[in-house]
């Protein structure tokens, strides 16, 4: 029987082995990143060094950031591109008319729709790493006040939570979130574009807080479907059910607070500028 430290080290190790062993999805366990949790954790770890590059690059001078405006515009294009492919593999391997709202339990088997689900679950979890670049071009754009807590968080969670999907659970009902997520992305990023032309498209950003809007539905949708599952005879794990729902909570008033605040509270506080009183025949402000 083995004592101490390295004793409690192995049984950790042996515990960690049998889990990943006995839970893993074989499908996908030679996948870029799947074979453990160390390379995301690198990448998550690596995020602020990021971070701290773009801002070096940003004090380098004009000259530095010219090359990031075409650099923007396609960086978003291809996100809308991508946004449009996982929506479309999404509805086609399952949701489109074989998969149930209800209850739908991950189909681990070998055949080409469940297998097309899987590679759509792992594109899922490569496009929320390659959306770790969205912070790095808004620091470069020097749009800092849209670096909030609620964009680092929901840029490291979503990495995460796709990743346990393509190790674990590589189709069934948690991957509607996904379908409805790279739905709002394709609006989300299309803005982006928009946006990052020049001073002159402004004008047809007026839907901005509509993106919002669509966000926070998004999470209702997401919360009552795996909530409600947690109370039936569903093949599919209530933990991850629970999760998804704890989760889709948090973003919903994180969201809805980000709301309230720029769309709402602002607008009650903004004011317009006071009309002139006349006085004695004499223009005097109020």
């Amino acid at each position: 029987m083995n004592g101490g430290p390295t004793g409690i080290n192995m049984s950790i190790v042996d515990s960690y082995k049998s889990f990943m062993d006995r839970n893993s999805d074989p499908r996908t366990e030679s996948w870029w990143m799947m074979s453990g949790p160390g390379p995301l954790i690198t990448v998550l770890i690596s995020y602020p060094l990021l971070l701290h590059f773009s801002r070096a690059t940003l004090h380098a001078g004009p000259e530095a950031l010219r090359p990031q405006v075409p650099r923007y515009v396609a960086y978003n294009v291809s996100q809308v591109l991508m946004s449009v492919y996982l929506v479309y593999e999404g509805m086609v391997a399952g949701w489109w008319n074989d998969y149930n709202f209800s209850c739908q339990p991950v189909d681990y088997s070998d055949t080409p729709k469940a297998n097309r689900m899987a590679a759509a679950v792992w594109w899922y979890f490569f496009a929320k790493i390659v959306e770790l670049l969205d912070t790095i071009f808004f620091v470069l754009r020097k749009k800092n006040r849209q670096i909030s807590f609620l964009h680092l968080y929901h840029h490291t969670m979503m990495p995460i939570c796709a990743w346990i999907g393509t190790k674990f659970l590589p189709g069934g009902h948690g991957t509607l979130l996904g379908v409805i997520n790279s739905f709002i992305h394709i609006i989300m990023y299309t803005y982006y574009l928009i946006s990052g032309l020049g001073p002159q498209y402004q004008k047809y950003l007026w839907w901005k807080r509509h993106v919002t809007t669509l966000q926070l539905i998004q999470f209702c949708i997401i919360f009552y479907h795996n909530f409600t599952v947690m109370f039936t005879d569903c093949n599919y794990p209530k933990f991850i059910n629970f999760l998804l729902s704890l989760n889709a909570s948090l973003f919903l008033y994180m969201f809805g607070r980000f709301y309230y605040v720029n769309y709402i509270k602002n607008s009650k506080t903004t004011r317009p500028d006071p009309k002139p009183v006349t006085v004695n025949g004499k223009s005097k402000d109020c």
